[in-house]
């Protein structure tokens, strides 16, 4: 059974719109630079949103953070 409160490293920090909409868009399949394109930003930019995205949901990678994002229904897939 899950512990009512989670460890410090599993805390749900929130994440910010900006990073909740890369993240929607990693997770249907777009590259960083398409990513950038549709959003405006730059390259590094989208790469440190998924940084944070990671970091906050405490995911090892793009894929796990996109997982973690769908249990949590912060994103849909």
């Amino acid at each position: 059974m899950w512990p009512r409160t989670l460890p410090t490293t599993w805390a749900d920090e929130s994440l910010t719109n900006r990073e909740i909409e890369v993240l929607r868009q990693v997770s249907g399949g777009n590259r960083n630079k398409d990513i950038a394109d549709l959003l405006f930003i730059s390259e590094e930019t989208v790469t440190v949103h998924m940084k944070h995205v990671m970091d906050k949901l405490g995911a090892k990678g793009r894929t796990q953070a996109i997982a973690i994002a769908v249990r949590r229904g912060i994103i849909q897939l």
